[in-house]
């Protein structure tokens, strides 16, 4: 089984805070991270994505070395990881730097030394050190909160300015370095400073307003940008054009700007970058930049990634979105042309395609969080943490009309009926919830635990899921249930269970990781000893020709089984999503489409 394709996380953001992004010219690369992740994502190609998930915590920034072969990443612990940018992403040096998080940290030229910068809990803020052995090369006093960025000079004589929470921008002389002089022209946070490419000059932004450009071996103060259509908001982040004669910045006013710095370290107003489609709202502001080569690449707070061609500003730039958030649930579409929906916890709807990628959010009255999620081509049902149900009506890839409807109870788990018009049955602790269309029509108490639950597509026979591993077989009459028959076979609770699509068996499977598939006419087990997954079963999903059954697990990874085969005939994923598979489905019979705590999607071939 080959990965095809992966659909990426987007940045984690954070509210009134900058993200420092990265990248590589010469594998027109760019390096993010989403927390535990650093994503490698291809600017010609968004859809070549590799991902690094092996911090131990969530990490926070990535850089590449000069020469393109090493990325250091480091993470809230204060960690820095150093590792291949090829080949299996092999460890090179794990060193801890500082007693907090890393907000920044940057290679010098000749890829000897690492500086990294961040929060130190009373200890150093700043740490530059050799990156082959660890050691310390300098003392870096003069801060006394959060350093937010740090720049190490390009060229020789090395220099290194950092920049943070206290207003100052200090300057070190080295190596070994030791302070020289600290700069008190801003008026508030100082959120990003970056050295030009030959060295000559260095930028800093800040909360303030206020871009300033020094003199790169003095740090002796040039000049700021011009005050006439300058930035309305923080500005977060500055990256230098590749050949230093401009700068781009992003700022909380949710513009991008581009200043032309002349030789005397003015800066001048070129031009106001706009992103199309943006509502206006807090999720447009910008708090990412980068320039490289020929794109221009901007992040805004809720995570659209656009990428703009510097030799044509005028045209409207590739953008993409996705999931920041753990995705919980996965549905594939069938119908003039197969898509795929994704709902994260968070309450984000996002619509994909195999071969596209990202096509866009859908846009919802309120964004409620998700526990549950059913849809069918014309409805999307979701289910929260406050007792209600969400059903929406959904065309031609938006969402028309969205109705909340109470149902008194936290629901478990939701099964749509489309052959019968509005039915939608919903588990509730103890027992089953009938919906026709917007009313609730019956409330049964079945008096055991349930936990999860499936209703055949013409809503005439139901089986639910009880907490003692049992499955009972109900037939649905009018608005209530009649026991048929109790399936025992499992030795966990119930997790997920599900008809197959010609409806001649059904698959169920359990927090003891295991899965069974019955046949429907005999009620006998089909296959069984399906016991390979060392952590509990969070998704199940059928191929559509019902021949194939794929399980996703806690343990990260999705096993697709046979009916006709003995269970150990199994292909398995390894490692399919960084911290469990929770959404899976089969966009045809040949590929599976998974999604996981790290917020990807990948879809995966079974040709082998």
């Amino acid at each position: 089984m080959t990965l095809a394709e992966t659909y990426a996380c987007i940045p984690s953001t954070e509210r009134g805070r900058g993200i420092l992004i990265s990248g590589d010219s010469k594998s027109d690369t760019m390096l993010y991270t989403n927390a535990r992740s650093v994503v490698i994502l291809d600017l010609n190609n968004p859809l070549k994505v590799s991902i690094y998930g092996e911090h131990a915590y969530p990490a926070t920034v990535a850089r590449y070395s000069p020469n393109g072969e090493w990325i250091a990443s480091g993470d809230v612990s204060g960690t820095v990881r150093i590792w291949a940018a090829h080949d299996d992403h092999v460890l090179k040096k794990e060193f801890k730097v500082l007693a907090g998080r890393i907000d920044d940290l940057q290679w010098s030229a000749d890829g000897m030394r690492i500086v990294a910068s961040g929060d130190g809990k009373g200890k150093s803020l700043v740490r530059a050190f050799m990156w082959d052995s660890g050691s310390n090369v300098g003392e870096f006093d003069g801060h006394s909160r959060r350093v937010l960025s740090c720049a190490f000079k390009p060229t020789r004589p090395f220099r290194i300015v950092t920049c943070g929470e206290d207003f100052l921008v200090n300057f070190y002389e080295g190596p070994p370095f030791k302070f020289k002089l600290s700069s008190r022209e801003h008026s508030n946070f100082v959120n990003c400073v970056r050295y030009s490419p030959d060295g000559s000059k260095f930028i800093t932004v800040s909360s303030d307003k206020k871009g300033i450009i020094y003199d790169g071996k003095t740090c002796e103060k040039l000049g700021e940008f011009s005050s006439e259509d300058g930035h309305k908001g923080s500005i977060y982040a500055v990256s230098w054009s590749p050949d230093g004669k401009e700068v781009l910045t992003v700022s909380a006013d949710k513009s991008a700007k581009i200043w032309e710095i002349s030789d005397s370290g003015n800066g001048t107003l070129k031009t106001t970058l706009t992103c199309p489609g943006s509502s206006g709202g807090v999720d447009d502001m910008l708090v990412g930049c980068l320039w490289q080569n020929d794109h221009i690449v901007t992040v805004s707070l809720g995570g659209t990634i656009s990428i703009f061609s510097a030799s044509d500003l005028e045209k409207s730039p590739f953008q993409f979105s996705g999931h920041m958030k753990n995705i919980s649930s996965l549905s594939v579409l069938r119908g003039s042309s197969d898509y795929i929906l994704s709902g994260s916890y968070d309450g984000l709807i996002c619509k994909w395609m195999i071969g596209r990628g990202f096509c866009g959010k859908l846009q919802r009255k309120q964004n409620s969080q998700i526990k549950c999620f059913a849809a069918h081509e014309e409805e999307i049902v979701t289910s929260g943490f406050d007792n209600t149900i969400s059903r929406i009506s959904y065309q031609d890839g938006q969402c028309t009309n969205e109705e909340s409807i109470g149902v008194g109870n936290q629901p478990n788990d939701l099964s749509l009926a489309p052959l019968s018009p509005g039915l939608l049955l919903v588990a509730f602790e103890s027992g089953v919830v009938f919906l026709r269309g917007e009313k609730v029509v019956s409330t049964i108490n079945l008096g055991f635990t349930v936990t999860a639950l499936a209703v055949t597509p013409d809503g005439t026979e139901a089986i639910v899921g009880g907490q003692d591993g049992k499955l009972r077989l109900y037939s649905v009459n009018g608005d209530s249930l009649t026991e048929e028959a109790v399936l025992e076979k499992h030795r966990g609770a119930i997790s997920v269970i599900r008809y197959s699509p010609d409806l001649s068996l059904f698959a169920s499977a359990d927090l003891n990781r295991e899965a069974v598939v019955w046949d429907r006419a005999s009620r006998e087990v089909k296959l069984k000893n399906m016991l390979y997954h060392s952590a509990r079963i969070n998704c199940l999903a059928w191929s559509p020709n019902s021949t194939m059954v794929a399980t996703g697990s806690l343990d990260t990874c999705v096993i697709v089984y046979e009916v006709e085969k003995p269970a150990s005939t199994r292909k398995t994923i390894k490692g399919a999503h960084l911290g469990g598979v929770y959404g899976l489905g089969f966009a045809d019979d040949t590929h599976v489409v998974s999604s996981g705590e790290d917020a990807c999607i990948r879809v995966w071939s079974l040709t082998t």
